[in-house]
């Protein structure tokens, strides 16, 4: 065995123990969240292949289902088109002693919708117009609510999608979407850095987590969530955070490269 595939298999043994320890601490939080009766709505969001579906899986390994929701929502329909446009999403927040997951959320309209054009100029303004005091009122309700952005490379992202295509247990992931996401490499980032700027605020601020390394990802992520969080016995040396792999949206970063451009 060579000294390289031995450093392989030892920094995968480390990352599984301290995912592990991480995983232990979730069930803390759960505990206690039950316990107080705790709402906590946590969104993902990301440019595509950026981890999302593979954070919230072991976020939520050994959590309890009853207590426990992702909401993975698809193309609206008719009738959800004809709705505010918020309220496609409010069935789903959460209710006492729940924690909910938003794997991508109603900053579709940010992202997503405005680069493809599946929205107008005028729903856009109108969505910035409104969404941060939509999440405020959310907060005032007593939900605890945490917004994350995955962040990777133009390089990495094509990567991965890349590895989808060869890949048979996920060609559920694959969509026409995702052949564009390369393509609109810089109108994804005009669009992610317009969100950060005109949403990011000290009550419902943007948590990144820079996600060229998935493990890395996941580990630095979960520690942010328990970080931001109180709960009983919380063990605060093991969720210490890398504060160059996880941070709060500061309009610098994309100068100094923390952010991708």
């Amino acid at each position: 065995m060579t000294k390289h595939e031995e450093d392989k298999i030892t920094g995968k043994q480390h990352y599984k123990e301290e995912l592990h320890q991480l995983q232990i601490e979730l069930v803390k939080l759960q505990r206690h969240i039950i316990r107080k009766n705790d709402k906590i709505l946590v969104i993902l969001e990301g440019r595509d292949a950026a981890g999302k579906d593979g954070s919230i899986k072991r976020i939520i390994q050994h959590l309890s289902p009853r207590e426990t929701r992702v909401v993975a929502l698809g193309k609206p329909s008719d009738r959800e088109e004809s709705q505010w446009y918020f309220q496609r999403y409010t069935p789903y927040f959460p209710a006492a002693a729940e924690i909910v997951f938003f794997n991508r959320s109603w900053y579709n309209r940010a992202g997503v919708e405005k680069v493809m054009g599946f929205c107008t100029d005028a729903q856009y303004e109108e969505f910035f117009a409104e969404v941060t005091d939509f999440e405020g009122m959310l907060v005032r309700s007593g939900i605890h609510f945490i917004k994350v952005y995955l962040d990777i490379s133009k390089s990495e992202q094509k990567k991965r999608l890349e590895a989808r295509k060869d890949d048979p247990l996920k060609q559920w992931k694959t969509s026409p979407i995702d052949e564009q996401a390369v393509k609109y490499w810089k109108d994804y980032s005009s669009a992610r850095n317009v969100m950060f700027a005109r949403t990011h605020t000290s009550f419902t601020p943007w948590t990144i987590v820079d996600a060229d390394d998935k493990k890395i990802a996941r580990i630095q992520l979960i520690k942010g969530l328990l970080s931001r969080l109180d709960y009983a016995n919380k063990d605060t040396s093991l969720i210490l955070s890398d504060q160059t792999i996880i941070f709060d949206y500061d309009p610098l970063y994309l100068e100094n490269g923390m952010i991708k451009v």
